[in-house]
């Protein structure tokens, strides 16, 4: 007898990492579009915002009616943006509840309306009001993103020249929303640069120029902390034979399986960073030289006992520690002698780097 089996699918994700939606048998509910663009106008939350408040004092002037709010739709969620009540009104408007106006009420083009769900209704009920009358916002694309909303104890008697005025507001709206999402995706654009700015493209890691900013903040935590400070500088053995032997784009390969494998070997708090060429830089804060020694005879360790996509690697490191008084140049330098010193005493080990020879712990003093 042949037993049937439900296959679960995993969650998939949004490009913005969260989960996409899912029906009972696991397959992704379809995005609403109205989603998409409310994320890209930043209008996704409940966070309060004057500006709509200003506007939804103004469309209840233009309709003359005792209370106004400017809402947002998607097909499970709705966000009150702008709200407002005239003082007669006996009360403020309190957060709504869910499904306070259906957007599938509404088309591109139709005139105002007054259709309202019983949310609305008890919303407005403590204010003895009834919402009377909606106007649809609509995005470029024709998509209804949300409405207009007027209510008062009387059904709203418009006059054809407020209803001009209220689509004007309406169009209005759209226009500052339009200018919003630009100006988010300026903005996001711009930290997607700066951070470029200072990622290696090809391992995903800061690079030297991000290495030098992190190194001076940690040198200044350092000193106000009194915590010590190490530096590792590697460098991977023989990698000129990986390009001479299996091509650019093998030694590209490479380097990547090595950042992967270093940052797996880290701390959250300790910085990887590519150095140039096939070295890499590893600052280890609150750690003392001989807690560095450790991580660094590990991270060798854990290098020469992977196998790689073409090959065995093996690689050579330098150790250094702060001296305070030296700062930064000083404990670059000395990490680079240990490494200079590992690979002259035949790779694949570890020394400590010293810029005085008379100095046994390896202190970067000039």
């Amino acid at each position: 007898m042949m037993v049937a089996t439900t296959q679960i699918r995993q969650p998939q994700e949004r490009r913005d990492g969260a989960p996409v939606p899912t029906n009972h048998d696991g397959t992704p509910m379809p995005i609403d579009p109205r989603a998409t663009l409310l994320a890209q106008y930043g209008l996704s939350d409940d966070t309060p915002d004057p500006a709509f408040d200003e506007l939804a004092c103004l469309a209840g002037h233009i309709g003359e009616c005792a209370a106004a709010l400017i809402c947002f739709f998607t097909a499970e969620d709705q966000w009150i943006k702008g709200r407002w009540a005239r003082r007669s009104a006996g009360c403020r408007l309190h957060p709504a509840p869910a499904r306070l106006y259906d957007i599938s009420l509404h088309r591109p083009g139709e005139p105002l309306t007054a259709l309202a769900t019983e949310q609305a209704e008890r919303l407005f009920a403590p204010m003895k009001l009834k919402l009377q009358a909606a106007l649809p916002l609509c995005a470029p694309d024709g998509e209804v993103l949300g409405a207009i909303l007027l209510a008062d104890r009387q059904p709203l008697k418009l006059h054809p020249r407020q209803s001009r005025a209220l689509k004007l507001l309406a169009a209005q709206i759209v226009e500052q929303l339009e200018l919003r999402r630009t100006l988010l995706g300026l903005s996001q654009a711009n930290g997607w640069l700066a951070q470029q700015a200072v990622t290696d493209f090809l391992t995903a890691t800061p690079n030297r120029r991000a290495l030098d900013k992190r190194l001076d903040m940690e040198i200044a935590r350092a000193g106000r902390t009194g915590d010590p400070l190490c530096l590792l500088l590697l460098d991977i053995d023989h990698f000129k034979a990986v390009n001479d032997e299996f091509g650019h784009q093998a030694g590209d390969t490479t380097l990547q399986e090595v950042a992967r494998i270093l940052q797996a070997g880290l701390r959250p708090y300790d910085f990887l960073a590519r150095y140039g060429g096939e070295e890499f830089a590893v600052l280890l804060p609150a750690t003392n030289l001989a807690d560095a020694l450790v991580v660094a005879e590990r991270l060798r360790a854990t290098i020469a006992g992977t196998g790689f996509t073409y090959g065995r690697l093996t690689i050579s490191l330098g150790v250094s520690r702060l001296d305070p008084a030296s700062g930064a140049q000083a404990l670059m330098m000395a990490a680079d002698n240990g490494l200079y010193r590992a690979k002259a005493a035949g790779r694949n080990r570890v020394l400590v780097g010293k810029l005085n020879p008379d100095d046994p712990s390896g202190s970067a003093r000039l």
